[in-house]
């Protein structure tokens, strides 16, 4: 009996370890390409697998919880992963299918996209951004909102509303390039690799995103 504790609690710890690396492994560059959104349909119930190897422990469901995870990344909040069909290996973790809910706070999302960018929610649903630019020559401070969406796999923000610090000749002369400047296309650093944006919402405290992967593999 006293073995029969020891294993599970050294397996628990284990599972434990693996899936934290398997959240917060280095994800995919912030201002990449589009990132393939898996698609995933619904199914019975995952079989293990007839060829699991010595020492290779299989779970069918795992679901795992924590109120803040803090990365290099700047780290998510309110986060839930579900994970099937696991294995878990000496050469990692393989799961086939994984979704992550979290709350990107708009200070990690800010600094992850880089360029004195700040964000923050805006009324009626919508992302506010604020961003210093060179426009025509002069230095100026830009003010837009716009809606936010998942598209490709990335978080999307393209402005609605554009306010340039400065005369109405300049909001009319450089809007477009303006919009260019504030068009927001990116990435959510801190997750697995192949892990896919699919939904995402403004909310007081940051983005809440949905994320999806199918047939991800973690190495140690």
């Amino acid at each position: 009996m006293k073995q029969f504790v020891l294993g599970a609690a050294s397996m628990l710890v284990a599972l434990v370890l693996a899936l934290v690396a398997l959240l917060w492994s280095v994800g995919s560059p912030g201002s990449g390409a589009d990132v393939p959104t898996p698609t995933v349909s619904a199914s019975a119930r995952p079989s293990a697998p007839a060829d699991l190897g010595r020492g290779e422990t299989w779970l069918g469901d795992v679901r795992l919880t924590s109120a803040q995870v803090v990365t290099t990344d700047g780290g998510l909040r309110d986060v839930t992963a579900v994970g099937s069909g696991i294995t878990l290996t000496s050469e990692g973790l393989r799961a086939d299918r994984l979704d992550i809910d979290a709350t990107l706070p708009y200070e990690s999302a800010a600094t992850q996209i880089g360029g004195g960018v700040t964000l923050f929610a805006a009324e009626d649903g919508l992302a506010g951004l604020r961003r210093r630019v060179s426009v025509l020559g002069r230095d100026v401070e830009v003010r837009a909102t716009g809606a936010v969406r998942a598209q490709g796999g990335q978080l999307v923000i393209e402005p609605e509303t554009i306010d340039l610090d400065g005369p109405d000749w300049l909001d009319t002369a450089a809007s477009s390039v303006v919009r260019q400047l504030v068009t927001i296309r990116h990435t959510i650093e801190g997750v697995p690799e192949g892990m896919a944006l699919t939904s995402v919402s403004v909310q007081a405290g940051g983005f809440r995103a949905h994320l999806r992967g199918a047939g991800v593999t973690v190495s140690p």
